[in-house]
């Protein structure tokens, strides 16, 4: 066991953080290739806690290329319960505003290009994604986020596009007729991947504009991001020290810990050994 339970995938800079110590690189080799960098892990109120730079450092991966299924194999390899994503995204509504952060409850994937599961090659396992963020995590990520100032909305369906470039105004009008909440462009199928994984997970998306919809703000612009995320940053890191410091309150066995149990439909005899062995870590206890 390693030890390290919760892990952040975001911006690369938000392990630089006050109270971490003790702070190391891991490399991780995948079957699925090799995750967008080193996993840096450190100790804050005396927990290990990983951190891995989801676009790589330097912003080197577009949201197409993120090697979504090396990260979270990754951090299952590491024995990770809990991951917390912190992610920028546009509001489609008007009370979810700039510098806001939104807890999302729901997920609508309008992505076209990803792999979205790690099961193939004669292993079929259809998880259950009902609730594609842990209803526990992600209450223990409101708590502390407002705890430390922040301005939270709790629920809200969470729609990922392909990118990298941003919506048009017709899509984004569409999107708010379909009743979403918010935008961004890497959540799925890391939700998804991380329930096959039996990772609990839950996602702190800071509001950084109001996507290409809103008459009276500016379209949205890379300038317009970087600028909210660098003021988010402290607010995160404080969430993130605020939800290691009191782990000992809320952790447990959550029902995304067990979302596999009855998922695997092919027949046992079927699955060839050298799948059992590549996908061990995921669902070798039910094998």
């Amino acid at each position: 066991m390693s030890n390290i339970e919760l892990a952040v995938i975001g911006g690369s800079g938000l392990y630089k953080m006050d109270g971490l110590s003790d702070i190391a690189e891991i490399t991780v080799d995948t079957p699925f290739g090799s995750p967008s960098d080193v996993i840096t892990v450190g100790t804050l109120h005396g927990r290990r806690i990983a951190f891995l730079p989801r676009h790589g450092r330097g912003h080197t991966f577009n949201p197409s290329e993120v090697p979504y299924r090396a990260n979270i194999f990754a951090l299952k390899s590491l024995d990770v319960r809990y991951i917390i994503s912190v992610s920028a995204c546009g509001s489609l509504r008007e009370d979810f505003a700039p510098g806001h952060v939104v807890v999302p409850d729901q997920l609508f994937d309008h992505t076209k290009k990803r792999e979205t599961s790690f099961f193939s090659g004669g292993l079929v396992a259809h998880v259950s994604v009902a609730n594609p963020f842990s209803p526990e995590l992600s209450q223990v990520i409101a708590n502390a986020t407002r705890a430390v100032g922040g301005t939270v909305h709790e629920g809200g369906t969470f729609i990922t596009i392909e990118g990298p470039r941003f919506s048009t105004k017709g899509e984004s009008h569409t999107y708010r007729q379909w009743g979403m909440s918010i935008i961004g462009m890497t959540t799925s199928p890391e939700a998804f991947l991380a329930a096959e994984a039996e990772i609990a997970y839950g996602v702190m998306a800071h509001v950084t504009d109001y996507d290409v919809w809103h008459e009276n703000e500016e379209a949205v612009t890379v300038d317009a991001v970087i600028r909210v995320l660098q003021q988010n940053t402290v607010l995160a890191q404080n969430a993130i020290s605020k939800i290691t410091a009191t782990m000992g309150e809320w952790a447990g066995n959550f029902a995304a810990h067990s979302a596999m149990k009855d998922a695997i439909i092919t027949d046992r005899q079927k699955i060839p050994d050298d799948v059992k062995l590549e996908l061990s870590p995921l669902v070798g206890k039910y094998l």
